[in-house]
């Protein structure tokens, strides 16, 4: 019986691999074709208009605090914890205001929270569906009763969002979820943009948001950077800017129209998809296993024949 070599195997466990691949192909291309939806919920932040007063992590915290575990984070020169003043986005934080200055002449406020992506890669690389996106909605939600703590999201989101709560003995991932659970439920609106006194947070379906990002563009040219962030990169978000800056100036990452979702979405639909490729794995070790199993059995035969 000839020796399975290491040579042997990688063909093997290659044409597996291979096969798996085929059979998959036609999912993996089949949600390439997903067409951006703009009848999906969403947010337009105008940095143009916003005061800094963070009245909206104020309002998020508060309405969202119980059902996402959310507490308030201390200041270092604040010893007697009067204010929430957290420094970036954590596992206590969904929504945060941050300042971002090139002179004193030339400054912008910019909000961090989830971009509600049109193809999340959080969506796309969490192996047991703890991320999804609602199909009307377009919100992307979590559940911390089936999420296994992989954080897969975290690394896979282009914009950093998802945090997670290393510091709790029952941690979950973080991030806005348009308080679909909270504020929208019982008023129709996230608690952000209800709250902001300036109106530099609209609430809508993303086809009106982009509209209103448009029309101002046009009715004040010299005011605003003339693109819409969000409205192409990485395949669109529901979370849209506006601002006086350069994006990049205001810690937004520089992202191509493609959705870095459609990459992670081949591997995970189709070698991933019912874990076919560990099941093919090891079915190709075992089979391995029992074959030179069964030739060392035919070797100790002939010896014992032999001795006789």
């Amino acid at each position: 019986m000839k020796k399975t070599s290491r040579r042997d195997f990688l063909k093997l466990a290659g044409a597996t691999g291979a096969g798996l691949l085929a059979c998959g192909a036609g999912n993996a291309l089949a949600n390439e074709g997903l067409q951006v939806n703009n009848d999906e919920l969403g947010m337009l932040y105008d940095a143009t208009k916003c005061v800094g007063c963070k009245a909206c992590m104020s309002a998020c915290k508060r309405v969202n605090s119980d059902y996402g575990s959310l507490s308030y984070e201390k200041a270092k020169f604040d010893e007697d914890g009067l204010w929430d003043a957290p420094s970036d986005l954590s596992g206590s934080t969904r929504t945060l205001i941050k300042l971002f200055k090139e002179s004193e002449k030339r400054w912008s406020y910019v909000k961090y929270s989830c971009m509600h992506c049109q193809k999340p890669s959080c969506v796309s690389v969490c192996p047991v569906s703890a991320m999804t996106k609602e199909k009307v909605s377009g919100i992307v939600d979590y559940n911390k009763n089936t999420c296994i703590g992989c954080r897969y999201c975290q690394i896979a989101c282009p914009y950093n969002i998802p945090k997670f709560q290393w510091e709790k003995a029952v941690p979950q991932i973080v991030k806005c979820d348009l308080c679909k659970a909270t504020n929208l439920r019982e008023k129709g609106i996230t608690a952000c943009a209800e709250t902001c006194p300036a109106g530099a947070i609209k609430f809508g379906k993303r086809k009106d948001l982009l509209e209103e990002a448009h029309q101002r563009l046009k009715d004040a040219p010299d005011k605003y950077v003339a693109h819409v962030y969000g409205e192409h990169e990485g395949g669109g978000t529901n979370h849209l800017y506006l601002a006086s800056m350069p994006f990049n100036k205001l810690g937004l990452p520089e992202i191509k129209p493609e959705a870095p979702a459609e990459f992670s979405e081949k591997i995970q639909h189709t070698i991933y998809k019912g874990f076919i490729a560990p099941v093919a794995l090891y079915s190709t070790l075992c089979f391995i296993a029992v074959k030179n199993m069964k030739k060392h059995q035919g070797h100790d035969d002939d010896h014992q024949k032999g001795g006789k």
